[in-house]
């Protein structure tokens, strides 16, 4: 890979600064590498991503560039061989990991940190709907889940969120934006929760990466199909043209040390312990074994990658609940509701009798197999501050 030096600049809440430290691969044929690292200043409190109602900041992506990011983790039988997969191709992710199982496994959960991937929060024990939960339990969910992530891997975590189910609200970001923290949804669902076939996921992950021309990626590193596919998709999106980019903090989250100090004793004890030992269900309540591979020769060497420091203003959390409460005029033509992208685990269940709903040309299994439909705008239309 080419190192390429960008002279410091700043446009609209995105500067550019020198070069930095990042991976160059000795045999770039085989890897899809690093394009550039991007910054990001959370003490604002932004939101990025597609698939939300909320206020959302300008892309920071440009077209053909992806993010990584594996949720719910770490698991003994599928992490481990997402990092040697990442490590081989010389790429980075962020793993958006849940604290009941960073502290069941803490030796894997450093481990993403010494490989130089970005630990950030997603909650303490997974429930689907922080929203409707009691707002103090929510804020106690969001915090004990960093609390966690902090003490399993010994600091150094992102003050990055991502909600359970992608169901986020104005309250709890306005929540989150007040602790400093960044939250992120994501751009491209690649369906990996309910397509169990490696080659089926490959092929659906790429078909929506393309028609959507990048994106932050959702991937779980619970799931033994996302890591048997992992290196086909690395592969199919370098012989595509997409580049990856890595997130990483301005600076560290620093949790409520009263939360952490309750969690200390049980990491030093699982320290101690096998990492590839199954101590611990994901919240999901089923262990899938992927047996151990001979993990590839890492190809690591150093070089220099430009970096973008995204830092957007705080937002006015408030403003959406404002505008939503405004009656509307019975003068007004009636408008067409609008298409809404539907969650695959929100999606409508059979009717009584077995009877399915219908579905649109779109969604005929003829047309496709996949449960997702990507709608919003093409990449060329994003929000040009944040386009370099």
């Amino acid at each position: 890979m080419r190192s390429i030096f960008v002279a410091s600049i700043s446009v609209a809440g995105v500067v550019f600064a020198g070069p930095a430290g990042a991976i160059d691969c000795s045999a770039p044929e085989h890897a899809i590498g690093l394009e550039r690292i991007v910054e990001v200043d959370a003490s604002g409190g932004p939101l990025f991503g597609a698939i939300s109602k909320q206020q959302k900041e300008p892309t920071f992506l440009r077209e053909k560039e992806v993010v990584l990011t594996f949720d719910d983790g770490p698991s003994p039988w599928v992490t481990p061989r997402i990092l040697d997969t990442l490590e081989h191709h010389c790429t980075r992710a962020t793993f958006f990991s849940v604290g009941k199982m960073a502290v069941a496994y803490p030796v894997i959960t450093r481990d993403i940190i010494a490989r130089g991937h970005t630990l950030a929060g997603h909650t303490w024990a997974h429930p689907r709907q922080l929203p409707k939960m009691p707002a103090k339990r929510a804020q106690d969910e969001i915090e004990r889940g960093f609390a966690a992530l902090d003490a399993a891997a010994g600091g150094g975590i992102a003050p990055f969120f991502r909600f359970t189910g992608l169901n986020d609200s104005a309250p709890l970001l306005g929540y989150l934006q007040d602790r400093g923290v960044a939250t992120f949804t994501v751009d491209v669902v690649t369906d990996d929760s309910f397509i169990a076939d490696p080659a089926e996921l490959t092929r659906v992950t790429l078909a929506r990466v393309v028609k959507r021309g990048g994106g932050i990626l959702l991937f779980h590193d619970i799931k033994p199909a996302t890591a048997k596919a992992l290196p086909a998709i690395l592969e199919g999106l370098k012989e595509r043209g997409f580049k990856v980019v890595h997130m990483r903090q301005r600076k560290a989250y620093v949790p409520r040390q009263e939360f952490v100090a309750g969690y200390r004793d049980k990491v030093a004890a699982n320290l101690e312990k096998s990492p590839y030992k199954p101590r611990l269900m994901p919240f999901y309540g089923a262990i899938s074994v992927l047996r151990q591979a001979n993990a590839a020769t890492p190809l690591n060497a150093q070089s220099d990658l430009p970096v973008a420091v995204v830092s957007p203003a705080p937002r006015d959390r408030r403003l959406l609940k404002r505008r939503s409460n405004k009656k509307k005029s019975s003068k007004r033509r009636a408008k067409p509701p609008a298409e809404q992208e539907v969650l695959p685990w929100k999606k409508k269940r059979a009717l009584p009798g077995g009877e399915a709903p219908a579905a649109s040309p779109e969604q005929s299994p003829a047309a496709s197999t996949t449960s997702w439909r990507h709608i919003g705008p093409h990449p060329a239309e994003r929000a040009a501050p944040y386009i370099q």
